[in-house]
This record gives structure tokens, C-alpha cells and sequence, in this order.
């Protein structure tokens, strides 16, 4: 590992002033997770400032709030996984945080740094998105909420200014008639990086016709998006496999044509339309 200062602020507005001053050339440290893997390849650039904000209380914890739910940026997955209100409001995210790494990975990753490093697998971006999740993003000029369908330009690289950090991630309260799940392939059941993943989002009317539907693949493209022509086609149906199955086959087309042909693309057309069509039957 190539030798930098290291700095460990004891307030937000210490880090956004140290931030200001070394914003080109200074990585944040939160869990660590991501960071120190890539800090020690040969490759890697080194830094002249790592700014260690994993002991910022101020970022950690959930808050309730009538409508929404805001999760701090340096809350652990597994306090996600553990939290009550995750599990009442938003029961796709946890499944989502389930399945990151070993438990160690769990209780030392954050979620604001899954979402920071911006990599394509990241497994709380798809129903982060789904559910309609916003970034609060703070430096010494002010704060600015970006909706996550704006936040992401591509794989490791996000609309976040050098100056800037993740303090917030807010989102809506799932109702009563809606339901969420996530579905991931990796190569193995537990340690594994998504090959594939799906965020869906169903909300039905009294009636059982769907009223909503939300669909967000995870490391199908090089940025996350909703799947809107998939989403379209189940509005006002009645819930069925066939139906399901139409939607998957829609995504697999969107898939395709936005990422190309490519050697990988024999085995996710068909895998990434079985995926959403499973990821909607479980919305029942």
C-alpha cells in the first residue's frame, strides 16, 4: 500500500472543510470494505489524503419520520438487516443487504458506501431505486437532495462533486398494498458478487388489477433505470405468469439493445427474464 496522510474528523463540518481543501485527491473512508481492497492493488492510485469518517455519529442510524424513511450514510448493513422499520417499510431493501458479503462484510459495510463506490453489482442500488430513494449530498457550499435516477453516470462514478459527501439516503414508506422484493444471482449462495439481480415493486388495487409496478435490474447495465415498457405492460392487469413472463421477456429486449451483444449476453437474455418474471410472482 502506497503511504498517505491519514486524517479522522470528529464532525461533518470538519470533514467538509478538510474536503474542500483536498477534494482532488482525497478518499473518504467509511466501512472500508471497498476502499482498502482497492488502496492496496499496485495499480491504484494513491492518494495524498484519506479522511476516516467511520466514528462520525451524526451519519449512523435510521429515522421514522409520517412518509418517509431516511437512513444516515454510515449505517451498517446488518443494523439495516436488524431494524424493524426496514423490515415493515421497505422489506426488499433488507433482503437486498441480506445477501452483501459475510456477516463481518455486514457489520462493517455501509450503505452509503455501496452507493458511493458506484459499482454495477451493488446490491442496495436496484431497490434503493425502486423505491423511489433520494441522496442528500453535503459540502461547506450547502446540501442538495438528487433523486437516484440522476445520481449515477457510470459504473464507479456518480454526480457527487469532489467537495461533497453522502449524508442521507431518504425514501418513501412502501403502504399497505404494495409489496417489494429483491431477487440476486451470484455464483454461489452466500460471498457472492451479483451476476444478476432484480428489484420489483407491485401495488394492486382492492380488485387485485396491479395499479403500480417497478422494476430496477442490478449488473445488467452500466447504470441502474427503471424498466418503464416492462413496467407499462402490467398496469392495470390481472397478476399472472404469463403476464410475468411478457414482462421479463420485455426486459431481457430493453437489456440487449441498451448494452449490445456481448459473450455474457447467451446467458442473461434468458436468465434476466426468468429473474423478473420469479421477482413478480413473489410480489403476490
Amino acid at each position: 500500500m502506497k503511504p498517505f496522510e491519514f486524517i479522522v474528523p470528529k464532525s461533518i463540518f470538519e470533514t467538509l472543510e478538510v474536503l474542500e481543501v483536498y477534494s482532488t485527491d482525497a478518499n473518504i473512508l467509511a466501512g472500508g470494505t471497498d476502499l482498502l481492497i482497492e488502496l492496496r492493488k499496485s495499480t491504484a492510485k494513491a492518494p495524498t489524503i484519506v479522511i476516516d469518517i467511520s466514528r462520525l455519529q451524526e451519519l449512523k442510524g435510521i429515522e421514522e419520520f409520517d412518509n418517509d424513511i431516511c437512513i444516515k450514510s454510515l449505517t451498517t448493513h446488518s443494523e439495516i438487516m436488524e431494524s424493524k422499520v426496514i423490515q415493515q417499510f421497505a422489506p426488499l431493501l433488507r433482503q437486498a443487504v441480506s445477501t452483501i458479503g459475510s456477516p463481518q462484510i455486514r457489520n462493517r459495510g455501509t450503505i452509503g458506501g455501496n452507493i458511493m463506490n458506484a459499482a454495477a453489482c451493488a446490491d442496495t442500488v436496484p431497490p434503493l431505486m425502486a423505491l423511489d430513494a433520494m441522496v442528500k449530498l453535503q459540502s461547506v457550499k450547502g446540501e442538495r437532495l438528487v433523486p437516484f435516477i440522476d445520481f449515477f453516470v457510470k459504473p464507479y462514478q456518480t454526480t457527487a462533486a469532489k467537495d461533497e459527501v453522502l449524508t442521507e439516503i431518504r425514501f418513501p414508506k412502501l403502504n399497505n398494498l404494495a409489496k417489494g422484493v429483491f431477487i440476486k444471482l451470484g455464483r454461489r449462495n452466500a460471498l457472492a458478487i451479483s451476476r444478476l439481480s432484480v428489484a420489483a415493486i407491485l401495488q394492486k388495487t382492492a380488485g387485485r388489477l396491479i395499479q403500480e409496478a417497478r422494476i430496477v435490474p442490478g449488473a445488467a447495465f452500466p447504470t441502474w433505470q427503471r424498466m418503464t415498457d416492462a413496467e407499462k405492460l402490467l398496469i392495470g392487469q390481472q397478476p399472472s405468469k404469463e403476464l410475468f413472463a411478457e414482462a421479463g421477456k420485455k426486459v431481457s429486449e430493453v437489456m440487449i439493445f441498451l448494452a449490445g451483444k456481448r459473450w455474457s449476453t447467451e446467458y442473461k437474455e434468458p436468465v434476466i427474464a426468468i429473474l423478473v418474471r420469479r421477482a413478480l410472482e413473489a410480489c403476490q
